[in-house]
């Protein structure tokens, strides 16, 4: 989005082999000079469609991303060899502005990935395994309404982000997918250790479950906006961080001077982070003196 490029997503798990070849089609053949206007041949050819008609005409920077791609079928891996490589297939030039890359899990993962053929691998640039960040996953749930109880939780119990393990069992462990699905679950008004478990494990509910019961005896955000210089400071971490997640969200124009004064009775760790949420949720905020006086005074930090 940044460098305003097309993005184009195939699904190779769900294509044939022939896809990358094109339509067979009979189509008139280009009548010569010598020829009358009146005659004229046929010829059969296959015609690019769908992904690889888009990717033959691109006229505009454009990744093509295949996803999943370790759970197509040899076949169609075979297929997408000379496309990703030569750039070419049955004759069909691949656009110069187009670049590919793909996505897929590992052979241990479960999901069925049997492996990529050896010559797919080489055909690629790089390989990078990509990990889960606290942060990027912290910014993506402040964007997407994750419950400020659930981002507060996360940073209290980073490792539970990511405890992804692999099971034949009917059984779901924590991973940001599945986070996420206790955060649309909590949402949606339900507070059960059974769908909570259901959803990231039960060890993950557990934890979460008890959280919840700390969070609820936290004093009103309400009241500790209205009281920034009196209203008590949590003692432990748990509470800090579920303290600074509910003021992160809460926090606006009109009232970021209090809230500026409330974290700043905080460990500095709290009140850099509750900040750098308040700027990610109300972005208004940075334009307003407070917040100028604070970066000003704080900025070794914030950056």
């Amino acid at each position: 989005e940044d460098l305003k490029w097309d993005l184009k997503i195939s699904h190779p798990a769900v294509s044939d082999p022939t896809d990358y070849k094109g339509m067979p089609c009979v189509i008139p053949a280009e009548s010569s000079s010598s020829s009358s206007s009146s005659s004229s041949s046929m010829r059969a050819e296959f015609l690019p469609f769908g992904d690889l008609n888009y990717l033959i005409n691109a006229t505009k920077p454009t990744v093509a991303f295949i996803d999943d791609i370790g759970q197509s079928p040899p076949a169609v891996q075979a297929a997408l060899m000379q496309l990703i490589l030569a750039r070419r297939v049955n004759g069909h030039r691949i656009s110069d502005k187009v670049v590919f890359c793909g996505a897929t899990n590992d052979t241990n993962h479960m999901a069925g990935v049997s492996g990529l053929l050896e010559p797919v691998k080489s055909r690629f640039s790089t390989i990078i395994e990509l990990e889960v960040s606290l942060d990027d996953w912290c910014h993506w749930a402040l964007d997407n309404d994750m419950p400020p109880e659930l981002i507060a939780f996360i940073r209290f119990r980073p490792a539970l982000l990511s405890n992804f393990k692999p099971t034949r069992e009917l059984k779901n462990s924590p991973c940001p997918r599945t986070v996420a699905a206790v955060g649309h679950w909590l949402n949606a008004g339900i507070k059960d250790l059974e769908v909570f478990a259901g959803a990231a494990g039960e060890g993950f509910a557990t934890e979460f479950i008890a959280f919840l019961g700390m969070y609820a005896q936290l004093p009103n955000l309400d009241d500790v906006i209205m009281n920034p210089t009196t209203a008590p400071v949590p003692e432990n971490p748990a509470s800090c961080y579920a303290v600074i997640s509910g003021l992160a969200r809460k926090c606006t124009v009109s009232n970021c001077e209090r809230v500026f004064t409330y974290i700043k009775r905080l460990e500095k760790e709290f009140e850099v982070c509750c900040v750098r949420d308040i700027v990610r949720i109300e972005k208004k905020v940075t334009a307003t003196p407070t917040f100028v006086t604070w970066a000003i005074r704080n900025g070794d930090v914030l950056s």
